[in-house]
């Protein structure tokens, strides 16, 4: 099952990036209970999110403690410069489609905390189409 913030943000009328922190908060609890649903039922889920904080990764791995579960971490490498040309033909057309402004990508990547393996599982994996990754961390 995929849990997809971006999605989710968009079903709530949101279309504007970046969210504000109270409505991202509110669509981060809506994705937390449907992912303890998930889980609980015996479902595999994914939660698609930038999860561009070592803090925002810790706070699902807390939620999913419990129960038992120990989350595996997807990054996906991609080039800022292959950032920056797909953002520009983006239209807003949906919820996989959001306008992001280069000034808005430029801050999120250099705030971008990279997963380490000390945080447990962690998968590498080439945004770049045709480029080979797929390791672990």
């Amino acid at each position: 099952v995929l849990l997809s913030f971006d999605e989710e943000a968009w079903r709530r009328g949101h279309r504007d990036h970046p969210v504000s922190p109270a409505d991202a908060s509110r669509v981060h609890e809506h994705l937390q209970g449907e992912l303890i649903k998930m889980v609980a039922s015996g479902a595999r889920a994914v939660v698609d999110t930038s999860f561009w904080s070592r803090a925002s990764r810790d706070d699902y791995r807390r939620l999913l403690a419990p129960l038992g579960v120990v989350p595996a971490v997807y990054h996906v490498v991609v080039p800022r410069d292959v950032l920056l040309s797909r953002l520009k033909t983006r239209s807003g057309a949906g919820p996989n489609d959001i306008v992001v402004s280069a000034e808005s990508l430029q801050a999120y990547a250099d705030g971008f905390q990279d997963p380490t393996p000390a945080e447990g599982p962690v998968r590498l994996v080439s945004g770049v189409s045709g480029a080979q990754m797929g390791s672990d961390v």
